[in-house]
């Protein structure tokens, strides 16, 4: 029986990346859920601390575009 031929590294991958020890599918299942990562510029990232602050601001901006968007149909059905 021959011995198997260590798989080859491929072009792109340098010689200090060691996968041997990773974990296939770590993180399908939070990646399933429907995760989302959002990148803040550096100026946007200093009036946003944190994603608690980011979800109420972006909300009451959803409120507020909702509420304009009833308004204008409101106008345009007795105008």
């Amino acid at each position: 029986m021959r011995k198997a031929k260590p798989k080859s590294r491929g072009r792109d991958l340098l010689p200090e990346y060691d996968f041997s020890r990773g974990v296939r599918g770590k993180y399908a299942r939070r990646f399933a859920e429907g995760t989302n990562l959002v990148k803040l510029e550096p100026n946007v990232a200093k009036v946003f601390r944190d994603s608690a602050s980011v979800n109420r601001a972006l909300r009451r901006l959803l409120c507020d575009l909702l509420a304009s968007a009833r308004s204008s149909k409101a106008l345009e059905r007795t105008g």
